[in-house]
């Protein structure tokens, strides 16, 4: 016959994890995804306004465009009045301002996208990039 003891009383029946050693488990975790999270929403951000700028960028350019054939901007109306082109959700909202010689194209977050540091982005004729509340270095 068996010996019940050593069979219930050996380490192999008794392994597995403690309440505390899982609570702790738990709060090692939390405090990674406090500390990630956030990062991660400004990565989003730039992520997203990286996409306006390539627009702007792209406007401004048929802009010149149609000055080298018009010889003015005035008349010239962008493609898109948001960003990203695709559709969904509108991160930006697109903006024209042309006349004869010069012209401003403006991006004004809107949404979740209103909690970019860089707020109000613009371009214009002579590729002066502005932005109403961020650093240029950083914005653009």
């Amino acid at each position: 016959m068996m010996n019940k003891s050593k069979v219930f009383g050996s380490k192999a029946a008794t392994s597995g994890f403690t309440l505390i050693e899982l609570m702790i488990v738990v709060i090692v975790l939390a405090v990674l995804a406090a500390i990630a999270y956030p990062s991660y929403q400004q990565h989003l951000l730039k992520t997203r306004r990286a996409v306006v700028k390539a627009d702007m960028v792209e406007y401004a350019q048929r802009a010149e465009r149609y000055h080298s054939v018009n010889n003015t901007y005035a008349g010239f109306a962008l493609p898109a009045e948001e960003s990203p082109r695709e559709g969904g959700v509108i991160r930006y909202q697109l903006g024209f301002e042309g006349d004869g010689s010069t012209f401003t194209v403006t991006a004004t977050p809107q949404g979740e996208q209103a909690k970019d540091a860089c707020g109000t982005l613009t371009v214009d004729q002579a590729n002066r990039k502005t932005s109403s509340t961020g650093e240029l270095a950083d914005c653009w």
